[in-house]
């Protein structure tokens, strides 16, 4: 049992770092769940659980090998473990998702689809990451060692397997994802139209987070593959890959701990790099994920909300003393806008009616082409097959209203191959016919007000057909 003074020079800005990594990719947490961005959220544990892990360590251990606190560290080895697949799987997630919304094909996402999405990441990013720490004993030579100035690390005995069974999947996981990065800026650059006509209709995931997403992603590969393989050499040269001669002399003496003075790990060059590059890179992922999210519009509003919040009550407590809240400046009582339906920091401006784009894919004997007709929305079509009093009267109550509506009953026309369409905004209605096979219909239109440009998929007579509308007011499916 030795006792050291510390003689790490980063000490103890590595340990502020830390904290700081723990605590500032937390705040943005509650937006990013209620945007179902799960790849993200999992990307925030495992860099804040890692964060809190290396803090720990950092300040118990700085300048000693002692072994104060053995339970502590059998669970740091894991959150280690578990931490160095856990960020390449969020980061592959989340290119996994900007691809799938890349390749979009329908801009309306239901419940299911979410939570189908939750769960397979939830698979990739948190049952994944368990297999893998418990696979580790397999190769864990003895229970852990304790290095100086860094604190509890995982044993693992340097013989063939462990390749196989540690140190390929971060190259694995993030060449997987490289992948998927590159499948989704190809994707992006074939289907921008369709991409964003996917974004208008989620206010949760608006372009700029979008790219800050990828950019987040991106950074995060250019990471993991280089470092998992320099670490993957570092280990096959320090010192010679052992041969694999049984279950047992793998794990004899398992119970043992060993305590490594700086002076001994610090002054092999290999050896210093990977433990330094490896205890940096979380705070460096946190700081990165702050530095994209924690300065975005929504986060700055965020924080504005907070502090009015809070200088509100501080205010109102200071009043019982008779404190007097200025009039103006920085401490001024904050002005709450009127209730508006648009979005934060848009003027409220009274939008005309704009003309709808439908299109609807046709079928020509076996082959598909495509009809897209502009129906303007300033007056009102009238149509000799089409009956439009229901219609209007369900229009008329539309404006200013936060529900969605819905047209279920179409008249049967003349001409079997002829359908009517009733599209609606602002308290208009029209009419358009549409060419299709013939065949019993009962064709549903759903018509949604929104704040901004909104655009969703609907079926009329078994075809998909796209809109866009531009009312002034509503709500927005996410």
């Amino acid at each position: 049992m030795l006792r050291f003074h510390h003689t790490d020079p980063t000490y103890p800005a590595f340990s502020i770092f830390a904290c700081l990594g723990f605590v500032l990719p937390l705040i943005p947490l509650s937006w990013h769940m209620q945007a179902w961005n799960s790849g993200t959220c999992w990307y925030i544990f495992w860099s804040s659980l890692s964060c809190l892990n290396l803090f720990v360590n950092s300040l118990v251990w700085a300048g000693n090998t002692l072994n104060v606190a053995p339970a502590w560290c059998e669970i740091s080895i894991r959150i280690i473990m578990g931490a160095s697949v856990g960020l390449p799987a969020a980061s592959l997630c989340i290119n996994r998702r900007l691809y799938n919304i890349a390749i979009v094909r329908s801009v309306v996402v239901t419940k299911a689809e979410k939570r189908r999405t939750v769960l397979i990441d939830s698979m990739i990013c948190g049952v994944f990451p368990a297999v893998f720490v418990g696979a580790q004993y397999i190769v864990q030579g003895h229970r852990f060692n304790i290095f100086e100035d860094i604190g509890c690390y995982p044993a693992i005995f340097n013989t063939l397997p462990a390749y196989f069974i540690s140190a390929m999947w971060p190259v694995i996981i993030g060449l997987v994802s490289a992948v998927y990065c590159v499948l989704s800026l190809r994707a992006f650059s074939q289907r921008r139209a369709a991409f964003n006509q996917f974004l208008s209709a989620h206010n949760a995931l608006t372009p700029s987070r979008y790219l800050r997403l990828s950019a987040l992603a991106s950074m995060d590969l250019m990471l993991t593959v280089p470092l998992a393989s320099l670490a993957i050499y570092i280990n096959a040269t320090a010192s010679p890959v052992s041969p694999w001669v049984s279950w047992a002399s793998a794990h004899f003496d398992f119970g043992r701990v060993e305590e490594i003075p700086r002076i001994i790990w610090a002054a092999d060059r290999g050896t210093r790099m990977g433990i330094e590059l490896t205890r940096w890179l979380s705070p460096m992922c946190s700081m990165v994920f702050f530095a994209f999210f924690g300065f975005a519009a929504e986060a700055r509003k965020h924080y504005a909300d907070a502090y009015h919040a809070v200088a509100d009550k501080f205010w109102a407590a200071g009043g019982l003393l008779g404190l007097q809240r200025p009039s103006s400046g920085f401490f001024a009582k904050h002005s709450t806008p009127s209730p508006s339906h648009c979005r934060f920091g848009e003027p409220k401006i009274k939008a005309k009616p704009t003309p709808l784009a439908l299109s609807l894919p046709i079928q020509f004997g076996v082959g598909i082409a495509s009809m897209t007709d502009s129906v303007s929305l300033s007056t009102t079509s009238r149509s000799s097959v089409a009956d439009l009093k229901r219609a209007n009267s369900l229009a008329s109550s539309f404006p200013g209203q936060r529900e969605d509506t819905t047209f279920d009953h179409f008249p049967d026309v003349g001409s079997p191959s002829t359908a009517t369409t009733f599209v609606v905004t602002t308290g208009q209605a029209s009419s358009l016919p549409v060419e299709r096979p013939s065949q019993p219909h009962s064709p549903v239109f759903s018509v949604h007000s929104c704040s901004t440009l909104h655009s969703g998929r609907t079926e009329v007579s078994g075809y998909n057909a796209s809109y866009l509308t531009y009312p002034q007011c509503g709500r927005t499916h996410v």
